[in-house]
Protein backbone atom coordinates (compact mmCIF):
# COMPACT_ATOMS: atom_id res chain seq x y z
CA UNK A 1 0.00 0.00 0.00
CA UNK A 2 1.26 3.48 -0.85
CA UNK A 3 2.17 5.89 1.95
CA UNK A 4 -0.35 8.40 0.56
CA UNK A 5 -3.16 5.86 0.85
CA UNK A 6 -2.14 5.02 4.43
CA UNK A 7 -2.17 8.70 5.39
CA UNK A 8 -5.54 9.17 3.72
CA UNK A 9 -6.96 6.18 5.58
CA UNK A 10 -5.62 7.52 8.90
CA UNK A 11 -7.15 10.95 8.23
CA UNK A 12 -10.48 9.37 7.29
CA UNK A 13 -10.46 7.30 10.48
CA UNK A 14 -9.73 10.40 12.58
CA UNK A 15 -12.51 12.31 10.81
CA UNK A 16 -14.95 9.43 11.32
CA UNK A 17 -14.06 9.36 15.01
CA UNK A 18 -14.70 13.09 15.24
CA UNK A 19 -18.07 12.72 13.47
CA UNK A 20 -19.11 9.96 15.88
CA UNK A 21 -18.08 12.18 18.83
CA UNK A 22 -20.26 15.02 17.55
CA UNK A 23 -23.24 12.71 16.96
CA UNK A 24 -22.95 11.25 20.45
CA UNK A 25 -22.50 14.73 21.93
CA UNK A 26 -25.90 15.80 20.57
CA UNK A 27 -27.74 12.68 21.67
CA UNK A 28 -27.55 10.41 18.62
CA UNK A 29 -25.55 7.60 20.19
CA UNK A 30 -28.36 5.12 19.52
CA UNK A 31 -28.01 5.81 15.80
CA UNK A 32 -24.28 5.12 15.97
CA UNK A 33 -24.91 1.87 17.85
CA UNK A 34 -27.68 0.78 15.47
CA UNK A 35 -25.32 1.27 12.54
CA UNK A 36 -22.55 -0.64 14.29
CA UNK A 37 -20.20 2.35 14.08
CA UNK A 38 -19.60 2.47 17.84
CA UNK A 39 -16.64 0.14 17.39
CA UNK A 40 -14.76 3.07 15.83
CA UNK A 41 -15.19 5.05 19.02
CA UNK A 42 -15.80 3.65 22.44
CA UNK A 43 -15.97 5.72 25.54
CA UNK A 44 -17.87 5.00 28.73
CA UNK A 45 -17.44 8.51 30.04
CA UNK A 46 -18.63 9.98 26.78
CA UNK A 47 -21.70 7.74 26.94
CA UNK A 48 -22.52 9.10 30.40
CA UNK A 49 -22.14 12.67 29.13
CA UNK A 50 -24.51 11.92 26.26
CA UNK A 51 -27.08 10.49 28.62
CA UNK A 52 -26.89 13.68 30.69
CA UNK A 53 -27.18 15.75 27.53
CA UNK A 54 -30.35 13.91 26.46
CA UNK A 55 -31.87 14.30 29.91
CA UNK A 56 -31.12 18.03 30.17
CA UNK A 57 -31.80 18.99 26.55
CA UNK A 58 -35.38 19.43 25.32
CA UNK A 59 -34.49 20.19 21.69
CA UNK A 60 -36.18 18.09 19.03
CA UNK A 61 -34.24 15.66 16.88
CA UNK A 62 -34.28 17.96 13.80
CA UNK A 63 -32.88 20.83 15.88
CA UNK A 64 -30.13 18.63 17.31
CA UNK A 65 -29.27 17.34 13.84
CA UNK A 66 -28.94 20.93 12.59
CA UNK A 67 -26.54 21.57 15.47
CA UNK A 68 -24.57 18.47 14.46
CA UNK A 69 -24.20 19.73 10.89
CA UNK A 70 -23.13 23.19 12.05
CA UNK A 71 -20.44 21.76 14.31
CA UNK A 72 -19.08 19.40 11.64
CA UNK A 73 -18.22 22.27 9.33
CA UNK A 74 -18.62 23.44 5.72
CA UNK A 75 -19.27 20.09 4.02
CA UNK A 76 -22.09 19.16 6.37
CA UNK A 77 -23.54 22.68 6.46
CA UNK A 78 -23.76 22.55 2.67
CA UNK A 79 -25.24 19.02 2.87
CA UNK A 80 -27.96 20.33 5.20
CA UNK A 81 -28.65 23.32 2.96
CA UNK A 82 -29.08 21.03 -0.05
CA UNK A 83 -31.26 18.58 1.91
CA UNK A 84 -33.42 21.56 2.96
CA UNK A 85 -34.40 21.82 -0.71
CA UNK A 86 -35.20 18.08 -0.97
CA UNK A 87 -38.44 17.39 0.96
CA UNK A 88 -38.79 14.30 -1.22
CA UNK A 89 -35.82 12.77 0.64
CA UNK A 90 -36.31 13.91 4.24
CA UNK A 91 -39.41 14.70 6.35
CA UNK A 92 -40.77 18.28 5.99
CA UNK A 93 -39.98 19.19 9.62
CA UNK A 94 -36.31 18.26 9.06
CA UNK A 95 -36.19 20.21 5.78
CA UNK A 96 -37.66 23.29 7.49
CA UNK A 97 -35.14 23.08 10.32
CA UNK A 98 -32.20 22.70 7.93
CA UNK A 99 -33.23 25.98 6.30
CA UNK A 100 -32.02 27.65 9.52
CA UNK A 101 -28.45 26.47 9.02
CA UNK A 102 -26.14 29.42 9.59
CA UNK A 103 -23.70 30.12 6.79
CA UNK A 104 -22.09 33.18 8.40
CA UNK A 105 -19.07 32.19 10.46
CA UNK A 106 -15.93 33.82 11.79
CA UNK A 107 -13.60 35.06 9.01
CA UNK A 108 -10.12 33.66 8.54
CA UNK A 109 -7.15 36.08 8.84
CA UNK A 110 -6.37 38.09 5.71
CA UNK A 111 -2.85 36.62 5.67
CA UNK A 112 -4.39 33.21 4.87
CA UNK A 113 -6.54 34.73 2.11
CA UNK A 114 -3.52 36.57 0.70
CA UNK A 115 -1.57 33.30 0.59
CA UNK A 116 -4.33 31.73 -1.53
CA UNK A 117 -4.30 34.75 -3.88
CA UNK A 118 -0.52 34.56 -4.29
CA UNK A 119 -0.79 30.85 -5.17
CA UNK A 120 -3.59 31.50 -7.66
CA UNK A 121 -1.88 34.49 -9.35
CA UNK A 122 1.87 33.76 -9.02
CA UNK A 123 3.94 36.81 -9.86
CA UNK A 124 0.99 38.89 -11.07
CA UNK A 125 -1.19 39.52 -8.03
CA UNK A 126 -0.11 43.15 -7.73
CA UNK A 127 -0.37 43.58 -11.49
CA UNK A 128 -4.07 42.60 -11.32
CA UNK A 129 -5.07 44.40 -8.11
CA UNK A 130 -3.84 47.75 -6.86
CA UNK A 131 -5.54 47.25 -3.49
CA UNK A 132 -7.44 44.59 -1.54
CA UNK A 133 -9.39 45.37 1.62
CA UNK A 134 -8.14 43.30 4.53
CA UNK A 135 -11.52 43.42 6.27
CA UNK A 136 -13.88 40.85 4.69
CA UNK A 137 -17.13 42.02 3.16
CA UNK A 138 -18.72 38.65 4.00
CA UNK A 139 -17.57 35.34 5.43
CA UNK A 140 -19.39 32.07 4.80
CA UNK A 141 -18.59 28.42 5.43
CA UNK A 142 -17.17 27.85 1.93
CA UNK A 143 -15.71 31.21 0.88
CA UNK A 144 -14.77 34.71 1.99
CA UNK A 145 -15.44 37.95 0.09
CA UNK A 146 -13.20 41.05 0.01
CA UNK A 147 -13.46 44.37 -1.76
CA UNK A 148 -10.62 45.15 -4.19
CA UNK A 149 -9.62 47.45 -7.04
CA UNK A 150 -8.25 46.35 -10.39
CA UNK A 151 -5.26 47.96 -12.08
CA UNK A 152 -7.59 49.98 -14.34
CA UNK A 153 -9.39 51.45 -11.31
CA UNK A 154 -12.49 49.23 -11.46
CA UNK A 155 -14.02 48.44 -8.07
CA UNK A 156 -14.56 44.71 -7.71
CA UNK A 157 -15.22 42.02 -5.12
CA UNK A 158 -13.17 38.84 -4.95
CA UNK A 159 -14.65 35.60 -3.67
CA UNK A 160 -11.93 33.33 -2.28
CA UNK A 161 -12.32 29.69 -1.28
CA UNK A 162 -11.34 29.40 2.37
CA UNK A 163 -7.90 27.79 2.85
CA UNK A 164 -8.05 24.06 3.53
CA UNK A 165 -11.72 23.79 2.54
CA UNK A 166 -11.13 21.91 -0.69
CA UNK A 167 -9.02 19.23 0.98
CA UNK A 168 -11.45 18.91 3.89
CA UNK A 169 -14.49 18.70 1.60
CA UNK A 170 -12.86 16.09 -0.64
CA UNK A 171 -12.03 13.94 2.40
CA UNK A 172 -15.54 14.41 3.77
CA UNK A 173 -17.10 13.45 0.43
CA UNK A 174 -15.06 10.22 0.34
CA UNK A 175 -16.19 9.44 3.88
CA UNK A 176 -19.81 10.33 3.11
CA UNK A 177 -19.86 8.02 0.09
CA UNK A 178 -18.50 5.19 2.27
CA UNK A 179 -21.10 5.89 4.97
CA UNK A 180 -23.85 6.03 2.34
CA UNK A 181 -22.83 2.61 1.02
CA UNK A 182 -22.68 1.31 4.61
CA UNK A 183 -26.20 2.58 5.37
CA UNK A 184 -27.61 1.27 2.08
CA UNK A 185 -26.21 -2.20 2.79
CA UNK A 186 -27.56 -2.08 6.37
CA UNK A 187 -31.07 -0.76 5.69
CA UNK A 188 -33.15 -2.09 2.80
CA UNK A 189 -36.43 -0.16 3.19
CA UNK A 190 -35.38 3.50 3.20
CA UNK A 191 -37.37 4.24 0.05
CA UNK A 192 -34.39 5.95 -1.59
CA UNK A 193 -30.76 5.23 -2.29
CA UNK A 194 -28.29 6.87 0.13
CA UNK A 195 -25.56 6.15 -2.43
CA UNK A 196 -27.46 8.10 -5.11
CA UNK A 197 -28.05 10.99 -2.68
CA UNK A 198 -24.34 11.06 -1.76
CA UNK A 199 -23.39 11.05 -5.44
CA UNK A 200 -25.77 13.94 -6.16
CA UNK A 201 -24.41 15.89 -3.20
CA UNK A 202 -20.86 15.20 -4.35
CA UNK A 203 -21.65 16.60 -7.81
CA UNK A 204 -23.36 19.69 -6.38
CA UNK A 205 -20.70 20.65 -3.83
CA UNK A 206 -17.89 19.93 -6.29
CA UNK A 207 -19.61 22.24 -8.77
CA UNK A 208 -20.00 24.98 -6.16
CA UNK A 209 -16.32 24.76 -5.20
CA UNK A 210 -15.30 25.39 -8.80
CA UNK A 211 -15.67 29.17 -9.18
CA UNK A 212 -15.01 28.91 -12.93
CA UNK A 213 -18.39 27.15 -13.25
CA UNK A 214 -20.04 29.92 -11.25
CA UNK A 215 -18.34 32.42 -13.55
CA UNK A 216 -19.77 30.64 -16.60
CA UNK A 217 -23.28 30.63 -15.10
CA UNK A 218 -23.05 34.33 -14.25
CA UNK A 219 -21.83 35.19 -17.76
CA UNK A 220 -24.65 33.18 -19.34
CA UNK A 221 -27.38 34.77 -17.21
CA UNK A 222 -25.90 38.23 -17.79
CA UNK A 223 -26.01 37.62 -21.56
CA UNK A 224 -29.62 36.37 -21.44
CA UNK A 225 -30.73 39.58 -19.68
CA UNK A 226 -28.38 42.10 -21.32
CA UNK A 227 -31.31 43.80 -23.09
CA UNK A 228 -33.56 43.85 -20.02
CA UNK A 229 -33.61 47.34 -18.45
CA UNK A 230 -34.87 46.01 -15.12
CA UNK A 231 -32.67 42.95 -14.46
CA UNK A 232 -28.90 42.57 -14.44
CA UNK A 233 -26.11 40.23 -13.32
CA UNK A 234 -22.58 41.25 -12.26
CA UNK A 235 -19.77 41.39 -14.78
CA UNK A 236 -17.17 38.64 -14.46
CA UNK A 237 -13.47 39.41 -14.85
CA UNK A 238 -12.14 36.16 -16.28
CA UNK A 239 -8.49 37.25 -16.24
CA UNK A 240 -8.73 37.64 -12.46
CA UNK A 241 -10.71 34.44 -11.82
CA UNK A 242 -9.57 30.87 -11.20
CA UNK A 243 -11.03 27.69 -9.75
CA UNK A 244 -10.51 29.09 -6.23
CA UNK A 245 -11.02 32.82 -6.85
CA UNK A 246 -13.90 34.65 -8.53
CA UNK A 247 -13.67 38.35 -9.34
CA UNK A 248 -16.89 40.26 -10.03
CA UNK A 249 -17.81 43.88 -10.42
CA UNK A 250 -18.90 45.48 -7.16
CA UNK A 251 -22.65 46.11 -7.14
CA UNK A 252 -23.42 49.61 -5.91
CA UNK A 253 -26.72 48.88 -4.27
CA UNK A 254 -28.43 47.39 -1.26
CA UNK A 255 -29.38 43.74 -0.77
CA UNK A 256 -33.16 43.32 -0.48
CA UNK A 257 -32.58 41.66 2.90
CA UNK A 258 -31.51 45.07 4.26
CA UNK A 259 -34.39 47.04 2.69
CA UNK A 260 -37.38 47.91 4.86
CA UNK A 261 -40.54 47.70 2.71
CA UNK A 262 -42.09 50.51 4.78
CA UNK A 263 -39.37 52.88 3.55
CA UNK A 264 -40.60 52.47 -0.03
CA UNK A 265 -43.63 53.87 -1.81
CA UNK A 266 -46.36 51.38 -2.82
CA UNK A 267 -45.47 51.82 -6.49
CA UNK A 268 -41.79 51.14 -5.78
CA UNK A 269 -42.58 47.97 -3.84
CA UNK A 270 -44.80 46.70 -6.66
CA UNK A 271 -42.13 47.36 -9.29
CA UNK A 272 -39.51 45.50 -7.21
CA UNK A 273 -41.78 42.48 -6.85
CA UNK A 274 -42.81 42.57 -10.52
CA UNK A 275 -39.21 42.74 -11.74
CA UNK A 276 -38.07 39.91 -9.47
CA UNK A 277 -41.02 37.71 -10.47
CA UNK A 278 -40.48 38.41 -14.18
CA UNK A 279 -36.79 37.54 -13.86
CA UNK A 280 -37.30 34.15 -12.18
CA UNK A 281 -40.20 33.02 -14.39
CA UNK A 282 -38.41 34.17 -17.54
CA UNK A 283 -35.35 32.14 -16.53
CA UNK A 284 -37.45 29.06 -15.82
CA UNK A 285 -40.04 29.15 -18.62
CA UNK A 286 -38.21 30.77 -21.53
CA UNK A 287 -34.51 30.12 -21.05
CA UNK A 288 -34.61 26.82 -19.13
CA UNK A 289 -31.64 27.99 -17.05
CA UNK A 290 -32.33 29.64 -13.72
CA UNK A 291 -30.82 31.02 -10.53
CA UNK A 292 -31.87 28.39 -7.98
CA UNK A 293 -31.41 30.50 -4.84
CA UNK A 294 -32.99 33.96 -5.40
CA UNK A 295 -33.35 34.86 -1.72
CA UNK A 296 -33.28 38.55 -0.62
CA UNK A 297 -29.58 38.41 0.27
CA UNK A 298 -28.75 37.45 -3.33
CA UNK A 299 -30.78 40.27 -4.93
CA UNK A 300 -29.49 43.85 -4.89
CA UNK A 301 -31.74 46.88 -5.29
CA UNK A 302 -30.36 49.48 -7.72
CA UNK A 303 -31.69 52.96 -8.59
CA UNK A 304 -35.02 52.94 -10.40
CA UNK A 305 -36.04 49.64 -8.70
CA UNK A 306 -33.69 47.74 -11.00
CA UNK A 307 -32.57 44.38 -9.57
CA UNK A 308 -29.20 42.65 -9.76
CA UNK A 309 -28.88 38.94 -8.94
CA UNK A 310 -25.60 37.72 -7.43
CA UNK A 311 -24.16 34.37 -6.23
CA UNK A 312 -24.96 32.18 -9.24
CA UNK A 313 -23.22 29.11 -7.82
CA UNK A 314 -26.50 27.21 -7.49
CA UNK A 315 -28.33 27.02 -10.80
CA UNK A 316 -30.86 24.65 -12.34
CA UNK A 317 -31.76 23.56 -15.85
CA UNK A 318 -35.18 22.83 -17.26
CA UNK A 319 -35.07 21.19 -20.67
CA UNK A 320 -37.93 21.55 -23.12
CA UNK A 321 -39.27 18.04 -22.54
CA UNK A 322 -39.37 18.47 -18.75
CA UNK A 323 -41.06 21.86 -19.12
CA UNK A 324 -43.73 20.23 -21.31
CA UNK A 325 -44.21 17.47 -18.74
CA UNK A 326 -44.72 20.10 -16.04
CA UNK A 327 -47.37 21.76 -18.18
CA UNK A 328 -49.04 18.38 -18.62
CA UNK A 329 -48.83 17.91 -14.84
CA UNK A 330 -50.58 21.22 -14.09
CA UNK A 331 -53.21 20.58 -16.76
CA UNK A 332 -53.89 17.04 -15.48
CA UNK A 333 -54.26 18.24 -11.89
CA UNK A 334 -56.69 21.01 -12.85
CA UNK A 335 -58.71 18.53 -14.94
CA UNK A 336 -58.35 15.76 -12.29
CA UNK A 337 -57.18 13.41 -15.02
CA UNK A 338 -55.68 10.62 -12.90
CA UNK A 339 -54.52 8.47 -15.83
CA UNK A 340 -52.65 11.39 -17.34
CA UNK A 341 -51.21 12.28 -13.93
CA UNK A 342 -49.86 8.75 -13.52
CA UNK A 343 -48.22 8.91 -16.96
CA UNK A 344 -46.57 12.22 -16.04
CA UNK A 345 -45.30 10.76 -12.76
CA UNK A 346 -43.71 7.84 -14.62
CA UNK A 347 -42.12 10.18 -17.19
CA UNK A 348 -40.82 12.64 -14.61
CA UNK A 349 -39.46 10.20 -12.03
CA UNK A 350 -38.83 6.88 -13.85
CA UNK A 351 -40.80 5.13 -11.10
CA UNK A 352 -42.02 1.56 -11.58
CA UNK A 353 -45.47 1.83 -13.25
CA UNK A 354 -46.70 -0.81 -10.80
CA UNK A 355 -46.56 1.87 -8.08
CA UNK A 356 -48.79 4.27 -10.01
CA UNK A 357 -51.28 1.45 -10.62
CA UNK A 358 -51.81 0.94 -6.91
CA UNK A 359 -55.26 1.86 -5.65
CA UNK A 360 -53.98 3.89 -2.66
CA UNK A 361 -51.61 5.90 -4.88
CA UNK A 362 -54.36 6.79 -7.36
CA UNK A 363 -56.70 7.61 -4.47
CA UNK A 364 -54.14 10.05 -3.00
CA UNK A 365 -53.64 11.64 -6.42
CA UNK A 366 -57.39 12.07 -6.72
CA UNK A 367 -57.61 13.72 -3.30
CA UNK A 368 -54.71 16.08 -4.03
CA UNK A 369 -55.98 17.06 -7.49
CA UNK A 370 -59.49 17.71 -6.18
CA UNK A 371 -58.22 20.68 -4.15
CA UNK A 372 -57.14 22.39 -7.38
CA UNK A 373 -60.04 21.25 -9.57
CA UNK A 374 -61.35 23.83 -12.08
CA UNK A 375 -59.01 26.51 -10.65
CA UNK A 376 -58.55 29.71 -12.63
CA UNK A 377 -54.97 30.10 -13.84
CA UNK A 378 -54.82 33.58 -12.31
CA UNK A 379 -55.68 32.23 -8.86
CA UNK A 380 -53.80 28.93 -9.08
CA UNK A 381 -51.03 28.57 -6.51
CA UNK A 382 -48.44 26.72 -8.60
CA UNK A 383 -45.87 26.65 -5.80
CA UNK A 384 -48.33 24.97 -3.44
CA UNK A 385 -49.45 22.65 -6.22
CA UNK A 386 -45.88 21.49 -6.91
CA UNK A 387 -45.06 21.26 -3.20
CA UNK A 388 -48.15 19.13 -2.51
CA UNK A 389 -47.39 16.96 -5.51
CA UNK A 390 -43.75 16.34 -4.53
CA UNK A 391 -44.79 15.85 -0.92
CA UNK A 392 -47.19 13.10 -1.97
CA UNK A 393 -44.46 11.42 -4.02
CA UNK A 394 -42.19 11.53 -0.98
CA UNK A 395 -44.73 9.53 1.03
CA UNK A 396 -44.41 6.80 -1.59
CA UNK A 397 -40.59 7.04 -1.57
CA UNK A 398 -40.49 8.31 -5.15
CA UNK A 399 -37.39 10.40 -5.83
CA UNK A 400 -37.90 13.51 -7.95
CA UNK A 401 -35.28 14.97 -10.31
CA UNK A 402 -33.14 17.50 -8.44
CA UNK A 403 -33.71 20.27 -10.99
CA UNK A 404 -37.48 20.07 -10.43
CA UNK A 405 -36.95 20.45 -6.70
CA UNK A 406 -34.65 23.41 -7.43
CA UNK A 407 -37.37 24.91 -9.63
CA UNK A 408 -39.89 24.63 -6.80
CA UNK A 409 -37.35 26.16 -4.41
CA UNK A 410 -36.73 29.10 -6.75
CA UNK A 411 -40.46 29.75 -7.22
CA UNK A 412 -41.12 29.42 -3.48
CA UNK A 413 -38.27 31.81 -2.65
CA UNK A 414 -39.37 34.53 -5.06
CA UNK A 415 -42.96 34.17 -3.84
CA UNK A 416 -41.67 34.76 -0.31
CA UNK A 417 -39.90 37.92 -1.50
CA UNK A 418 -43.13 39.09 -3.14
CA UNK A 419 -45.18 38.44 -0.04
CA UNK A 420 -42.65 40.33 2.12
CA UNK A 421 -42.62 43.48 -0.04
CA UNK A 422 -46.19 43.50 -1.37
CA UNK A 423 -48.61 40.92 0.12
CA UNK A 424 -51.35 42.06 -2.30
CA UNK A 425 -49.24 41.17 -5.37
CA UNK A 426 -50.63 38.19 -7.31
CA UNK A 427 -47.65 36.37 -8.77
CA UNK A 428 -49.63 34.03 -11.02
CA UNK A 429 -51.81 36.78 -12.40
CA UNK A 430 -48.68 38.78 -13.24
CA UNK A 431 -46.92 35.94 -15.08
CA UNK A 432 -50.08 34.53 -16.71
CA UNK A 433 -49.05 35.83 -20.17
CA UNK A 434 -45.75 33.92 -19.94
CA UNK A 435 -47.50 30.73 -18.84
CA UNK A 436 -50.12 31.03 -21.59
CA UNK A 437 -47.34 31.51 -24.12
CA UNK A 438 -45.66 28.29 -22.98
CA UNK A 439 -49.02 26.44 -23.02
CA UNK A 440 -49.70 27.79 -26.50
CA UNK A 441 -46.30 26.60 -27.66
CA UNK A 442 -47.18 23.17 -26.26
CA UNK A 443 -50.76 22.81 -27.52
CA UNK A 444 -51.02 25.39 -30.30
CA UNK A 445 -51.62 24.44 -33.93
CA UNK A 446 -48.04 25.20 -34.97
CA UNK A 447 -46.66 23.11 -32.07
CA UNK A 448 -48.88 20.14 -32.96
CA UNK A 449 -47.92 20.51 -36.62
CA UNK A 450 -44.23 20.50 -35.73
CA UNK A 451 -44.61 17.39 -33.56
CA UNK A 452 -46.56 15.57 -36.31
CA UNK A 453 -43.93 16.56 -38.86
CA UNK A 454 -41.12 15.40 -36.57
CA UNK A 455 -42.85 12.05 -35.96
CA UNK A 456 -43.52 11.60 -39.68
CA UNK A 457 -39.86 12.24 -40.47
CA UNK A 458 -38.87 9.66 -37.87
CA UNK A 459 -41.19 7.01 -39.34
CA UNK A 460 -39.99 7.78 -42.89
CA UNK A 461 -36.37 7.39 -41.75
CA UNK A 462 -37.29 4.09 -40.09
CA UNK A 463 -38.94 2.83 -43.29
CA UNK A 464 -35.98 4.01 -45.34
CA UNK A 465 -33.52 2.04 -43.19
CA UNK A 466 -35.77 -1.04 -42.78
CA UNK A 467 -34.63 -2.92 -45.96
CA UNK A 468 -30.97 -2.48 -44.99
CA UNK A 469 -31.63 -3.71 -41.43
CA UNK A 470 -33.59 -6.75 -42.69
CA UNK A 471 -30.82 -7.59 -45.18
CA UNK A 472 -28.23 -7.41 -42.37
CA UNK A 473 -30.27 -9.82 -40.21
CA UNK A 474 -30.71 -12.26 -43.13
CA UNK A 475 -26.97 -12.18 -43.86
CA UNK A 476 -26.22 -13.05 -40.23
CA UNK A 477 -28.72 -15.94 -40.36
CA UNK A 478 -27.10 -17.33 -43.54
CA UNK A 479 -23.65 -17.13 -41.98
CA UNK A 480 -24.95 -18.61 -38.70
CA UNK A 481 -23.73 -15.54 -36.82
CA UNK A 482 -27.07 -14.33 -35.48
CA UNK A 483 -27.00 -14.10 -31.70
CA UNK A 484 -29.83 -13.37 -29.31
CA UNK A 485 -28.99 -11.76 -25.98
CA UNK A 486 -31.58 -12.17 -23.24
CA UNK A 487 -31.29 -10.44 -19.89
CA UNK A 488 -32.94 -12.53 -17.20
CA UNK A 489 -33.60 -10.53 -14.06
CA UNK A 490 -32.48 -12.04 -10.73
CA UNK A 491 -31.17 -15.20 -12.47
CA UNK A 492 -28.49 -15.44 -9.78
CA UNK A 493 -31.24 -16.05 -7.20
CA UNK A 494 -32.61 -18.91 -9.32
CA UNK A 495 -29.14 -20.46 -9.45
CA UNK A 496 -28.82 -20.15 -5.67
CA UNK A 497 -32.21 -21.81 -5.16
CA UNK A 498 -31.29 -24.70 -7.47
CA UNK A 499 -27.97 -25.16 -5.66
CA UNK A 500 -29.78 -25.11 -2.29
CA UNK A 501 -32.35 -27.64 -3.51
CA UNK A 502 -29.65 -30.00 -4.81
CA UNK A 503 -27.86 -29.82 -1.44
CA UNK A 504 -31.07 -30.71 0.41
CA UNK A 505 -31.70 -33.60 -1.93
CA UNK A 506 -28.17 -34.92 -1.41
CA UNK A 507 -28.50 -34.72 2.40
CA UNK A 508 -31.89 -36.47 2.23
CA UNK A 509 -30.45 -39.31 0.15
CA UNK A 510 -27.53 -39.72 2.60
CA UNK A 511 -29.93 -39.93 5.58
CA UNK A 512 -32.18 -42.39 3.74
CA UNK A 513 -29.19 -44.56 2.77
CA UNK A 514 -27.95 -44.60 6.36
CA UNK A 515 -31.36 -45.63 7.69
CA UNK A 516 -31.89 -48.37 5.09
CA UNK A 517 -28.30 -49.68 5.30
CA UNK A 518 -28.25 -49.67 9.09
CA UNK A 519 -31.61 -51.46 9.25
CA UNK A 520 -30.32 -54.19 6.91
CA UNK A 521 -27.18 -54.65 9.05
CA UNK A 522 -29.22 -54.89 12.28
CA UNK A 523 -31.63 -57.37 10.65
CA UNK A 524 -28.74 -59.48 9.32
CA UNK A 525 -27.10 -59.47 12.74
CA UNK A 526 -30.30 -60.61 14.42
CA UNK A 527 -30.56 -63.57 11.99
CA UNK A 528 -26.95 -64.62 12.57
CA UNK A 529 -26.14 -67.36 15.04
CA UNK A 530 -23.70 -65.10 16.88
CA UNK A 531 -24.94 -61.50 16.91
CA UNK A 532 -22.24 -58.86 17.37
CA UNK A 533 -20.22 -56.69 14.98
CA UNK A 534 -22.85 -56.08 12.25
CA UNK A 535 -25.43 -54.97 14.81
CA UNK A 536 -23.03 -52.48 16.37
CA UNK A 537 -22.29 -50.96 12.95
CA UNK A 538 -26.02 -50.77 12.24
CA UNK A 539 -26.74 -48.96 15.52
CA UNK A 540 -23.93 -46.48 14.81
CA UNK A 541 -25.40 -45.87 11.36
CA UNK A 542 -28.87 -45.21 12.78
CA UNK A 543 -27.37 -42.83 15.36
CA UNK A 544 -25.59 -40.95 12.57
CA UNK A 545 -28.85 -40.79 10.58
CA UNK A 546 -30.59 -39.38 13.67
CA UNK A 547 -27.95 -36.68 14.14
CA UNK A 548 -28.13 -35.79 10.46
CA UNK A 549 -31.93 -35.58 10.68
CA UNK A 550 -31.85 -33.26 13.71
CA UNK A 551 -29.40 -30.94 11.94
CA UNK A 552 -31.51 -31.10 8.79
CA UNK A 553 -34.67 -30.00 10.67
CA UNK A 554 -32.78 -27.33 12.65
CA UNK A 555 -31.53 -25.76 9.41
CA UNK A 556 -35.16 -25.02 8.49
CA UNK A 557 -36.11 -23.66 11.91
CA UNK A 558 -33.15 -21.31 12.37
CA UNK A 559 -33.69 -17.72 11.00
CA UNK A 560 -31.80 -16.92 7.82
CA UNK A 561 -30.27 -13.60 6.80
CA UNK A 562 -32.15 -12.09 3.92
CA UNK A 563 -30.08 -11.08 0.96
CA UNK A 564 -31.02 -8.61 -1.75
Amino acid sequence: MKIGNINKTIRSTKRLTNIIKVFTKFGFREVIEDLGLDRFYGGKKEHDKVTDYQQNNVSTRPVRMRQVLEELGPTYIKLGQILATRPDLIPPEWANEFKELQNNISPVPFSDIEEVLIQEFPGRLHQLFTSIDKAPLAAASMAQVHRARLADGTDVVIKVLRPGNRKLVEEDITLLEWLAQFVEDYFSNLGYSPVAVAAEFSREITKEMNFLLEAQSTIKLRRLFEDDPNISFPKVFREASTRNVLTLEEIKGRPLSSVDPKSLLPGERRRIVAHGTDAVFTQCLRHGFFHADPHPGNIFLLPGQKLCFIDCGMTGRLDKKTAEQLIDLVAAIIQVDIDKLCRVVVELTDVDPAVTDRRDFRSDLQAMASTFQDADLKQLDITRLLSDFFGMLQRYHIICPSDLIMLTKALTTIEGVSEHFDPSFNVLEHVEPQIREVVSNRYGFSAIRDRVQKSANGYLELLENLPVDIQRILDQIRQKRLTLNLEMKRIEHLADKMDYASRLMGISMIISALIVGSSILILADSLAKKPGFLGIVGVIGLAGAGIYSVGFVASFLMPKKKSD
